[in-house]
């Protein structure tokens, strides 16, 4: 009988918490917003795919090197030595304006249940595609689109006809995935951001988020195109306060730090890094975001050796999560919806991958330091924002390069187990420095069956690894060693 009550207790007392915390009101203050805490489904997840997809998709080209997505603000200077106004003359002719490409985003081979397969089938976790980009056309019935921009300016009354948001959101979650968006706060050429951006903020970009987000309920908002105003100019204050107070995704939405040009890496939610190496560490919650090649956007001047390889994404999801981070990793579509076959194998040796190593990753925390270096002189990696340079194929390896000591193991963390990936084959034995490991402590190889033979001596471990042939191997690339109940000390 007390047992029973006691349960009812707990469970009253539960639930008067959960309905405190649902209460829970948010000034429109950055100081009341940054207090909220990152959704643990986001610190769990720590894989994603980015999905560029819009008009920009039926040219689909730009200059190697940089963003095909930004097509019609690159040609629009219709200068001779243009790269861009020359490939749009050449193909379309000097007379063809941008907007005459939304009858040839037709999406006909779109099929949205392929995609969020795909998607499952490489480990993703969330998904995040462009509701709109930069260029104002929207992949769902934006009725604001349309009303600003004088046309029909969504992909329900031009282009595709149908709601592609809406397919995609349905997909997404039927396969167990989090569904959420990327939306432009501005748009390079609409006609009342030209004239009137207080009017554009107030009756255009105001109502149409809040449109887009009672619709589709997002898990994850990818923010962006902030940079020409501050957040007050933006009312970013008073729309995360509404997103927070009284959006239905209210208590599951996560937001990136894009809210006005004084806000990133200062405020909103998780941070966010572009083609760059990330953050030093998982003081704050942060996320890289990257294509596959050059370009978020289907580049087709794009060929196979600008794209990164499976093994450097792998390696590259491996350091990241490593030192408190998720990798948001970019697809192209093209314009009749289907997903280039080289970006579909990239994602699916990734996902062959994480079906063994998943374990490491999902869920995971930072372990106290993100690797072991071999010996010899440590390069230095510097961390920002954009485009800081990131080598890491470079810093990865069993042994040093010329004298230079690189990263051998990467460690990951949960509450009873320490994981070890290694870059490669570590040979005969793999030996770890500096870690605590409880007299006792099963070492196991993810993806082969039966404890391996260990030996301690101090904070040193060195365990025998498996003699393996090619064909038994139980993944290729990187392979992770778990150590029950072991931590790694901290980096002298």
């Amino acid at each position: 009988m007390k047992t029973n009550l006691g349960r009812m207790i707990g469970t009253a007392l539960l639930a008067a918490t959960l309905t405190n915390a649902a209460e829970k009101k948010f000034e429109a203050t950055w100081a009341a917003l940054d207090q909220r805490p990152c959704p643990q489904w986001f610190l769990d997840a720590k894989f994603g795919v980015f999905i560029h997809w819009g008009l920009y998709s039926v040219p689909a080209w730009g200059k190697v090197g940089e963003y095909a997505e930004w097509y019609w603000q690159k040609m629009a200077n219709q200068k001779p030595d243009n790269v861009w106004w020359r490939f749009h003359v050449k193909n379309f002719g000097a007379d063809f304006d941008y907007q005459a490409f939304a009858p040839r985003f037709t999406a006909e081979l779109f099929n949205a249940e392929q995609w969020a397969s795909l998607f499952e089938r490489a480990g993703i976790k969330y998904v995040v595609p462009t509701s709109k980009h930069h260029e104002g056309f929207c992949l769902w019935p934006s009725a604001e689109a349309s009303k600003t921009w004088g046309r029909p300016w969504n992909a329900v009354e031009i282009g595709p006809k149908r709601d592609l948001m809406d397919e995609l959101a349905k997909a997404t979650r039927a396969h167990n995935m989090k569904f959420g968006f990327y939306y432009s706060l501005y748009e390079w050429f609409n006609p009342l951001w030209k004239t009137d951006k207080p009017r554009y903020v107030s009756e255009h970009m105001f109502p149409q988020f809040k449109d887009v987000v009672t619709r589709y309920s997002p898990a994850i908002i990818f923010s962006d195109g902030e940079w020409d105003l501050p957040s007050k100019d933006w009312h970013s204050e008073e729309l995360l306060a509404w997103l927070f107070n009284e959006a239905p995704c209210r208590d599951e939405v996560v937001i990136n730090d894009r809210w006005g040009k004084d806000c990133r890496h200062k405020h909103g939610g998780y941070w966010t890094t572009e083609y760059a190496a990330g953050l030093k560490d998982g003081a704050h919650p942060w996320e890289e975001s990257r294509g596959m090649a050059h370009s978020y956007g289907l580049n087709r001047a794009e060929r196979v050796g600008d794209y990164k390889t499976g093994r450097e994404f792998i390696m590259v999801l491996v350091d990241l999560v490593s030192r408190g981070g998720n990798l948001l990793l970019d697809i192209g579509p093209d314009a009749d919806g289907t997903i280039p076959p080289l970006m579909e194998q990239r994602l699916l040796e990734i996902g062959d991958w994480l079906k063994v190593n998943g374990e490491a990753i999902y869920g995971s925390r930072c372990a106290g330091r993100s690797c072991q270096w071999t010996g010899g002189n440590k390069p230095e990696q510097k961390f920002g924002e954009y485009m800081i340079k990131y080598s890491l194929m470079d810093q990865i390896g069993q042994a040093p390069k010329n004298g230079v000591a690189v990263k051998q193991v990467f460690f990951t963390k949960k509450p009873d187990a320490l994981y070890a990936i290694t870059a490669g084959w570590p040979g005969k034995q793999l030996v770890l420095r500096d870690v605590r490991v409880p007299a006792g402590a099963a070492v196991t190889l993810l993806g082969v069956a039966g404890a391996l033979p260990t030996q301690l001596d101090g904070t040193t471990l060195t365990i025998t690894t498996p003699d393996l042939g090619p064909d038994a191997a139980p993944c290729r690339h990187a392979y992770t060693f778990k150590i029950t109940g072991a931590d790694a000390l901290p980096e002298k």
